[in-house]
């Protein structure tokens, strides 16, 4: 029971901060031997929560000079490190930069990278913008590049990258297969975490038997040191502290602890160390996991020996995946189904492989003749896991707090009937009770729209019930990637219809590329612009893809998933610049309206049929010439969605929201809300 309270009282001040000292109030329904290692674990992660404190939240908005030593983008330099923010990354070495703090930005697409979240898992609350490059220094050679030199030598390019990620966990080196190994469902190969920690150990304490029990605590020298020499990444460091726990425990004579206390110790260790650790995805699936395998571990049924090892393989990766499953579908939109495949047959390459390299690195002696088989089986291990990337995955889209609380509600009687602390007949009929409920709620589409922030430029989508979905414009051209990540997340597989309001970089410069990454039934365009290279590039990826280009205009009414799209500009004809050409429309689903106005001139709106509406996508940015007081007299919007980020033109304009403010006009930004759902209802 202690370890647990103790890892309880740190995960609960970890997560709310000062607020966890109300956990203190529980402590009389407590039994007795829990409540001091509660109460504990709570205090100390407080204490060091109140030491670490938030150095920069003064500096905010300040421009300042720094220097110190930066690795991976992480500026380490009094009086806390922050992360540069530049464009090309710098190069790690010491350097004197100058620049803006600011705090860090948050995903800006649904599904995106989350910027914020990620720089909070390592403990880093600010960013540098705008970084001036003052000096740079390369970094003196230490003892991790006499370690790597040792590694690499005799090593084939792939076998040397893939070395460098298994042994020193530089995953750089690999480039496209990283993804490669996600695909696979071997990505857990390529984290410093319990495998490469258990050989280390393992193997030590093998070839040093004849030093009896000191053999333990050199281990855990040698572990300390592999830990000072590649970093304490979440996963590396939980898996050092419970093989740190479990050598003492050997060097002290105990035979046998059991994991699950040994994970616990180690959360609640963790904790009081790095407590904004829980941040961190890598530290999240790493305890899943662990925490998945304490819990089928003494359920595995005994078996002769080559069976034991193929059903325990087997049972402790589905354990360890049924664990982490929410969470790797709702980051990364993705199961590979040869996981359990890949790990039966290539995780043993791995176990090879991690040795090998140890061996390399600590023996220059023998670097050369291990190269040999190092490389035929750094060959076949990427060859099988290039194979199994090309196999078939689950996609899936992002997944909310109820989603999280329903899986992990069906799961739990079975784990619990598995202990027998529930009958089987009431666990199935509580976790068919949970599935229910999520297949219901999963099936409940509530009709919305999304306006998504790509910086200066627009792109928006509109969701209807029976999986119908819209897509209006799709920003820049870098804008396609992280667009069709979006739609995954947002659980889009295919679009019934796109629309490009008119053939301008910021608008439609990302479709033609959507085109091919994502399904789409029909794509909406204004009356072709002959000479134009965008107009013609779109039009060629339409027609590569075979997507039908239906011609609209003005009076043109399209249909599509009981919504209407009524086209109010241009006319036919469609004189005039690009902005004049922009197709304007109402779309309109049960009784609410938006009106889409892409880049038109305000000037137009004389010209189109007035009528009530929601939501009123601002023309050009919040350009001065393009929200006008005859265009919101006509229409009337209680909501205004402006696609604005960093730029040149003023944009929004201070008129065009003086204007908005004064028709009563609630105001939503890319640049100060990010992206935005509006339910239709």
């Amino acid at each position: 029971m202690t370890p647990y309270a103790f890892a309880a009282g740190a995960l609960l001040a970890a997560l709310a901060g000062p607020w966890g000292a109300l956990g203190l109030f529980a402590l009389p329904a407590l039994p007795r031997s829990a409540r001091g290692a509660l109460a504990l674990g709570l205090g100390l992660v407080l204490l060091r929560l109140a030491l670490l404190g938030d150095p920069w939240a003064g500096r905010l908005g300040e421009r300042v000079v720094l220097e110190g030593a930066l690795r991976n983008g992480v500026l380490r330099t009094a009086p806390a490190p922050l992360f540069l923010r530049s464009y090309p990354p710098l190069a790690d070495g010491w350097v004197r930069v100058e620049g803006r703090v600011a705090r860090p930005e948050g995903a800006r697409l649904p599904g995106g990278f989350d910027r914020r979240a990620w720089l909070r898992g390592r403990g880093v609350r600010a960013e540098l913008r705008d970084v001036r490059l003052l000096e740079h220094r390369p970094l003196p050679s230490g003892l991790r590049d006499r370690v790597r030199a040792n590694l690499l030598r005799g090593l084939t390019p792939e076998a040397a990258a893939l070395a460098r990620a298994l042994t020193l966990g530089e995953r750089a080196a690999l480039a496209g297969d990283v993804q490669a190994f996600r695909r696979a469902g071997l990505a857990h190969a390529l984290a410093l975490s319990g495998l490469h920690v258990g050989i280390l150990v393992g193997f030590f304490v093998l070839l040093a038997a004849p030093l009896g029990r000191g053999r333990y605590l050199a281990a855990l020298a040698l572990l300390v040191g592999y830990l000072a020499l590649v970093g304490p990444s979440p996963s590396l460091l939980r898996a050092a502290l419970m093989a740190g726990v479990w050598l003492l425990a050997r060097a002290a004579g105990l035979v046998e602890v059991p994991l699950a206390s040994l994970l616990a110790l180690a959360l609640g260790v963790q904790l009081v160390l790095t407590p904004y650790a829980p941040w961190s995805l890598s530290f999240q699936l790493s305890y899943l996991a662990v925490l998945g395998i304490a819990l089928v571990l003494p359920l595995l049924p005994q078996r002769p020996r080559w069976k034991a090892w193929l059903f325990g393989a087997l049972g402790l990766t589905l354990a360890a995946q049924a664990a982490t499953l929410p969470l790797v579908l709702d980051r990364f939109g993705y199961l590979p189904l040869a996981s359990p495949l890949a790990n039966l047959v290539l995780l043993p390459l791995v176990g090879l492989l991690v040795p090998l390299g140890f061996l390399k690195a600590a023996l220059p002696a023998l670097s050369g003749m291990l190269a040999v088989p190092f490389n035929l089986s750094a060959d076949l291990l990427l060859g099988g896991v290039r194979l199994l990337a090309r196999l078939p995955g689950l996609h899936w889209g992002a997944i909310d707090t109820g989603g999280y609380a329903l899986y992990y509600l069906a799961l739990a009687p079975l784990v619990l009937a598995g202990h027998r602390f529930l009958r089987l007949r009431t666990a199935l009929a509580l976790a068919a009770t949970a599935t229910l409920a999520a297949a219901m709620s999963a099936g409940a589409v509530r009709p919305d729209v999304w306006f998504l922030d790509v910086g200066q430029g627009d792109a928006a989508l509109v969701r209807l019930p029976g999986g119908v979905e819209i897509l209006v414009d799709a920003g820049h051209t870098w804008d396609a990637r992280g667009l069709a990540r979006a739609l995954a997340a947002l659980g889009v597989d295919d679009l019934d219809l796109a629309v490009g309001t008119h053939p301008d970089a910021d608008h439609t410069g990302g479709l033609p590329e959507l085109l091919e990454l994502v399904p789409v039934g029909a794509l909406a365009l204004g009356p072709p612009k002959p000479g134009d290279p965008l107009d013609t590039r779109l039009r060629t990826a339409a027609r590569t893809n075979g997507v039908p280009v239906l011609e609209v205009h003005r009076g043109r009414v399209l249909r599509v998933g009981g919504a209407e799209l009524h086209f109010l500009h241009p006319p036919p004809a469609a004189p005039g610049k690009d902005n004049d050409r922009s197709l304007v429309f109402v779309l309109e689903y049960r009784g609410r309206r938006l009106l889409f106005t892409g880049d038109a001139p305000g000037r137009h709106a004389l010209a189109w049929r007035p009528q009530r509406v929601d939501v009123l996508k601002v023309a050009h940015h919040g350009a001065a010439d393009g929200t006008t007081d005859a265009l919101l007299r006509r229409f009337r919007p209680r909501i205004a969605w402006i696609g604005v980020g960093p730029n040149a033109f003023g944009h929004p304009d201070p008129g065009v929201l003086e204007r908005l403010a004064a028709w009563n006009v609630r105001v939503l930004r890319a640049d100060r809300d990010g992206s935005v759902r509006l339910p239709l209802r």
